[in-house]
């Protein structure tokens, strides 16, 4: 659970935050040397997505001037547009995963230390952009940026929770008309109802006193996308069709090509041949190999997690796989890399059993 940037600094914040949410002392001799340290780094603020971490850790601490110094800093750096308020790390940011984690720092440090009126119509920006970036099980794009910004959304929740009141949310479709009650016995629960018109246009009316989110979620199919990528892998197999073998080879080179030195953390995301499995001795020697930082099994799938990919400079990685059950009419398995952080930084490539022909 690295965020979007893996050094001592942040990874010394997310510990000193850690020890300071548990509520441990600013005293004690850990936090306060730790808090020390942070400190010094504070003189270089271009890295947003520290400066925001360090932002929440020292609101964390009561460090009031250090958390004012950052968070002047983020509000000048800081993207808005109409009501929503978000950040990113780099002006050409393509992916959201990142932004969501900066902003929800910002949200959990503007909301940790007492806030005023003030601090939440400023907080109600962040949530509504931060709201627009959900898919429609709730989630975000990573386990890290969601973990963030359940725990910023739910405190800004905490906050602005009223029990009382009630209100009527009511939708008007072309052919329509959908209504939602939330009223104290309810405004917990989730509620959800199907549109029937595809296109047209749309309204959405509030009246009462409540507070409730509303999204509206549309699903679709669409060729898979072939946008450029920074990453690729390809597959070379290795087996001796002359003979009767049941040990298939998998050669896997993985590159990254974009115009960082490194990539975050990549994942090598492997699908078995039918009737294959992956042979157990070859998965323990993947797990001790060049940068890989653990190996998964789930199912018909091999996740290999990649520290990171150096710029320009192939990685290879070799998987035996077993034949279990013989499989006539074999079609083609898929083997995927992605950005962990950024999932749209995709590439995908198949593979076939050589002795099959096409």
């Amino acid at each position: 659970m690295k965020g979007g940037v893996s050094d001592e600094v942040t990874l010394s914040a997310y510990i000193t935050a850690a020890f300071l949410e548990i509520n441990a002392s600013v005293d004690d001799p850990v936090v306060t040397k730790s808090l020390s340290c942070l400190k010094e780094s504070i003189s270089d603020l271009s890295n947003t997505y520290t400066t925001a971490l360090l932002a929440y850790v020292f609101t964390l601490a009561g460090d009031m001037e250090t958390r004012a110094h950052l968070l002047n800093h983020l509000d000048t750096v800081g993207i808005q547009n109409g009501g929503f308020l978000h950040w990113s790390q780099t002006a050409s940011e393509t992916s959201a995963s990142l932004s969501v984690e900066i902003s929800s720092y910002v949200l959990l440090a503007k909301l940790s230390a007492s806030p005023t009126t003030e601090d939440l119509g400023y907080a109600a920006g962040i949530v509504r952009w931060l709201a627009g970036q959900q898919n429609h099980y709730g989630g975000f794009s990573s386990t890290q940026d969601t973990v963030v910004a359940l725990q910023a959304l739910a405190l800004y929740s905490a906050l602005v929770f009223s029990p009382g009141g009630s209100s009527t949310v009511t939708v008007q479709s072309p052919s329509d008309t959908l209504t939602f009650d939330v009223n104290q016995n309810n405004k917990l629960l989730y509620q959800e109802k199907l549109l029937q018109d595809v296109t047209g246009k749309f309204s959405l009316e509030v009246k009462g006193t409540a507070c409730a989110a509303m999204q509206i979620s549309q699903h679709y199919n669409i060729p898979t996308p072939t946008d450029a990528t920074t990453l690729s892998v390809n597959v070379r197999t290795e087996f001796d069709c002359a003979i009767k073998n049941t040990k298939l080879t998998l050669i896997l080179q993985s590159r990254f090509s974009g115009k960082e030195t490194s990539t975050n953390m990549v994942i090598l995301d492997i699908k078995m041949l039918s009737g294959f499995v992956p042979d157990q001795e070859s998965l323990k020697r993947l797990k001790g190999a060049v940068l890989v930082d653990r190996v998964e099994q789930k199912e018909d799938h091999v996740l290999v997690y990649i520290q990171e990919l150096p710029k320009d400079i192939p990685i290879n990685h070799s998987l035996d796989l077993r034949l279990e059950i013989p499989v006539q009419n074999m079609k083609p398995a898929v083997v995927k890399i992605y950005d962990y952080y950024q999932p749209s930084d995709q590439a995908e490539t198949e593979y076939t059993h050589p002795c099959v022909s096409a």
